[in-house]
């Protein structure tokens, strides 16, 4: 399996970015994100978890989320959005 790691930070200046840079390591071959790196993000963070996922998808594949920090996986659950990110732990 193919991962990439996010950066230590995903905000809404990051978010663009990051995007761009994830959907060209999903369009490469890979199946998985580790967000262990991760210590600022804000809710932007969620939107680019979801559309990394949404490209995965797109692309016959699943995307693994591991690794990620509770108070996001805390800020997904209250969105209601956790589901979507398929995280594992």
């Amino acid at each position: 399996m193919s991962r990439f790691e996010t950066g230590a930070t995903l905000t809404h200046a990051s978010a663009k970015a990051a995007l761009a840079a994830g959907l060209a390591r999903i369009a490469a071959g890979a199946t998985g994100v580790d967000c262990m790196p991760l210590k600022q993000f804000d809710s932007s963070a969620l939107a680019v978890l979801i559309a990394w996922q949404r490209a995965a998808r797109a692309r016959g594949q699943s995307l693994d989320v591991v690794n990620l920090p509770p108070a996001l996986a805390s800020l997904a659950h209250a969105y209601g959005v956790d589901p979507l990110l398929g995280e594992r732990h």
